[in-house]
């Protein structure tokens, strides 16, 4: 899947501690959509998911034409992480939901 990337939301998720290549690492890895909105006129999806180095990562992205553009990355807070572990735990036992 192809990134819109360009300096704006480069140096937006670099004053999160996040890189380029991690916020796609966890959209490109089956994250969890945990929310969804309109904002400014387009849909934009909050997932949650884990890096190839194991960071567990809040995501917001948006459609732009065929491209995946990221408008915001950062570390998932304790409450996010220890729902996203449950919710991997609960895949891994093969239950359709963490609760």
């Amino acid at each position: 899947m192809p990134f819109d990337w360009d300096e704006a939301n480069i140096a937006h998720i670099a004053e999160h501690d996040v890189t380029t290549s991690e916020a796609e690492e966890v959209v490109s890895n089956s994250p969890l959509d945990i929310g969804k909105q309109t904002r400014n006129g387009e849909d934009r999806l909050m997932q949650i998911g884990e890096t190839l180095s194991g960071r567990v990562l809040i995501v917001i992205t948006t459609l732009r034409g065929v491209k995946t553009r990221v408008v915001t990355a950062f570390p998932a807070k304790r409450a996010y992480r220890a729902f996203y572990s449950a919710h991997k735990r609960s895949i891994q036992h093969g239950k359709a939901n963490p609760s």
